[in-house]
Order: C-alpha cells, then sequence, then structure tokens
C-alpha cells in the first residue's frame, strides 16, 4: 500500500501524505515512503519545485503511538528532515489540517509554508513524558525562540495566524492554494542553479544545527521514548485518560 500521492503540473511535484486511518504519523512505512520520493524528485530535471500537502483533517500527528506503535527510528527521521534541507529544489508545504508533535519538525523542514485558518498547532511532547528533540533540528533555527518557549513546554494548541506569527509557517489564509499561487508561479520563473544556489544559502544554519546537535538529540529521544513516564504518558493517551502527573 502506498501512502504518498504523486501528482505534476508544470514542474511541480506534488506529494500526498495518504494514511489517513492514522492521521499521517510518521510511521516508519510513510517516512520512508516519502523519502523514496523525494529522493526521485530531486533527481528529475522537469521537477522545479515540490509541494507537500496531505490528505483527511490532519497534515501529521507526529509519531505513531498506536498500540504496537510504528514510529520511525529517530535516525531515520533526521534523514528525512535532513534530505528536505539538502533537496536541491524548494519543499512547500501546503496544510489545510492539524498538526502535532513531529509532524511539526517536518513542517519546519520545508523551505516555505502556508496554512489554512483550519488549521491548528501543538507541541504534545510534554503531556507524554518526552521532549521536541530531533524535531528541534529544523525548528529552532527558524521560529521565534520565546514562541517556542511558551508552547513547547505547555503544549498548548494555537493557531495559524499564530503560527505565521512566530515564523513557523510563511503565511496564512483562508484560501491556501490562493496563498501559494504567486509562490509557485514564483518557483516556476526560477532557474534551477538560481534555486538550488539560494536555497544553499537559507539552509546553511539549519545543517549546522544537524552537523553539531544531531546525535545528542536522537540519543536524548531514544532515551525519553523508553522512559517510564513515557510509557505511561503514551499508555494514557493511546487509553484516552490523563496521565498520572495530572495535578
Amino acid at each position: 500500500m502506498t501512502l504518498i500521492g504523486r501528482t505534476r503540473e508544470r514542474g511541480v511535484e506534488t506529494l500526498t501524505l495518504d494514511s489517513p486511518h492514522n492521521r499521517n504519523a510518521l510511521s516508519a512505512a510513510l517516512v520512508g515512503g516519502l523519502a523514496d520520493a523525494l529522493t526521485e524528485a530531486g533527481k528529475d530535471t522537469d521537477v522545479r519545485a515540490v509541494v507537500l500537502t496531505h490528505t483527511g483533517n490532519t497534515f501529521s500527528a507526529g509519531a505513531d503511538l498506536r498500540d504496537p506503535p510504528d514510529p520511525p527510528d529517530p535516525d531515520t527521521l533526521v534523514g528525512l528532515f535532513r534530505q528536505i534541507a539538502e533537496l536541491p529544489k524548494p519543499v512547500v508545504a501546503r496544510v489545510t489540517g492539524h498538526v502535532r508533535a513531529g509532524g511539526l519538525g517536518l513542517l519546519a523542514a520545508c523551505d516555505i509554508s502556508a496554512a489554512s485558518h483550519q488549521a491548528t498547532f501543538a507541541f504534545t511532547e510534554v503531556r507524554i513524558g518526552v521532549a521536541p528533540a530531533v524535531i528541534s533540528l529544523t525548528l529552532l533555527p527558524r521560529t521565534d525562540p520565546r514562541a517556542l518557549a511558551r508552547y513547547y513546554l505547555t503544549g498548548e494548541r494555537f493557531d495559524a495566524a499564530e503560527a505565521a506569527r512566530t515564523g513557523l509557517v510563511t503565511a496564512a489564509g483562508d484560501d491556501v492554494d490562493a496563498v501559494l499561487a504567486p509562490v509557485l508561479d514564483g518557483v516556476r520563473r526560477a532557474s534551477p542553479q538560481g534555486l538550488a544556489e539560494t536555497k544553499r544559502l537559507l539552509t546553511a544554519r539549519v545543517l549546522e544545527a544537524f552537523d553539531r546537535d544531531a546525535a545528542d538529540l536522537t540519543a536524548l529521544s531514544a532515551r525519553l521514548f523508553a522512559s517510564p513516564q513515557a510509557r505511561e504518558g503514551m499508555t494514557a493517551f493511546l487509553e484516552r485518560r490523563d496521565p498520572e502527573w495530572v495535578v
């Protein structure tokens, strides 16, 4: 079963996360399928840019916490985020639904992003006993640090307007396709060489974070997910109850 839909129009390859049964969670299968599709798009000289979007009402719910869980290995997730940053073509996120936890790292890996006002966002890691570790590789260099402090520590939900204000997304609007129309027109008018070299300039700080911090953050993620508090948090999530630490 393919979890990544693919269409193309005038040089723009659209990759659609298509795993609605688990809210496009970052399962090993979905991450692997997306990585393969990005590799092919990166090599195809007819592709000028990639749009990353989704089916259903959720862009991505982050780690797959079902019983049994099917999360990707942290190193695999790091590899996907780095692949997006290093792809010699712009990757544009189109979001019309909810984004949670690890899905926000995927969103932040994209070069440009637009969200509709139906979208909501939340860093829910602290509520299940873990931390937004690996996803910080793409988020910390690109998002307002004071906003991240609030939303990382509280797990609060926020809307598309706040996501745009903090730099999590590029723009928000009622009609996400209208927001993206001038963006896609712009990349279609740009030269492949110009796009590749300009993107290299823009992602330099992000890639520095990968070189410096990826190993430590993957180790932190693995340690936290194996901890007793994380097991309690994930169990409580699946059982639709508060974890034992809620006061």
